[in-house]
């Protein structure tokens, strides 16, 4: 089975993505936090890389994604940005570097960008961090932003349950969206919400919108690389297809490398000097 890659060549930028909203095309995005994965990832056709603040996750093993740090997600934004030829690379602002204070937000957001070279970033929250979010905006840097099931307030919620099934949370939801369009905000991610919800949210932005457990009738989709690739045997969750067994093919090879070595079976005469 073949994959879809574009024979567009062009660099994604903030105005490509509208368009594509405009025309119906669907919009892919995942998750990379390294130079190998993103080369992968970008080589493979994806339109947006998100540089997540899920590597605090997926990369360092920490049961939440407050943990990470502005300096950690430069790391890993610096290290996608080198291996990206045509995706957009936005990179999620951490925990404690944006909220509360405008000012210490665009300070985060100019750092991210300047030292690790992304095309925009991705902010969680509505009403709360608007002004934020207007100070990032004014500075030229392009803003995603990220309602639903927002992990950075894991603790205020205490549970990863689908976000905005009462009407008072869903509309709240949907003046938040409105909120971020009317900001200046070039996209918006939608995260674990009832699909109805998320659907009627895209029919009234007119600024792509991105589904994680959203449903599909919405401008795009997201999920986790590791996830998807299956190298995280440990979440299922109900929004996610696993497109390979890659625990399982590394954990053979893995398995292979070390009898061939134990018994020693590699390296053999072609293998050395």
């Amino acid at each position: 089975m073949t994959g879809y890659i574009s024979d567009d060549k062009r660099k994604v930028t903030t105005h490509r993505l509208i368009e594509m909203k405009e025309r119906g095309e669907k919009i892919s995005m995942l998750t990379a936090y390294d130079y190998t994965m993103a080369q992968i990832v970008d080589g493979a056709g994806i339109d947006v890389i998100l540089v997540g603040d899920s590597a605090s996750n997926v990369m360092a093993g920490n049961v939440t994604t407050l943990p990470i740090t502005l300096d950690q997600m430069i790391y890993h934004g610096k290290s996608v940005v080198r291996g990206v030829k045509r995706a957009m690379v936005v990179v999620d602002m951490p925990f404690g570097s944006y909220q509360g204070n405008e000012m210490e937000g665009l300070a985060s957001a100019i750092r991210i960008m300047k030292e690790s070279h992304a095309d925009a970033l991705k902010l969680e929250g509505g009403e709360e961090i608007i002004d934020t979010v207007k100070r990032i905006l004014s500075a030229g840097i392009p803003v995603m932003g990220h309602l639903g099931l927002m992990p950075q307030s894991i603790n205020k919620y205490g549970t990863y349950t689908v976000r905005a099934k009462d009407d008072a949370e869903a509309e709240k939801l949907i003046k938040d969206a409105h909120l971020l369009q009317e900001a200046g905000c070039f996209a918006l991610v939608l995260e674990k919400i009832p699909a109805s919800l998320a659907a009627r949210v895209a029919s009234e932005l007119t600024i792509p919108v991105i589904g994680i457990g959203a449903g599909g009738a919405v401008d795009g989709q997201v999920l986790v690389v590791q996830d998807m690739l299956g190298m995280n045997n440990g979440f299922r969750p109900r929004f996610l297809r696993r497109y390979a067994d890659l625990n399982t093919v590394m954990t053979d090879a893995i398995s292979s490398y070390v009898s061939d070595v134990k018994n020693c079976f590699f390296p053999n005469e072609k293998e050395q000097y």
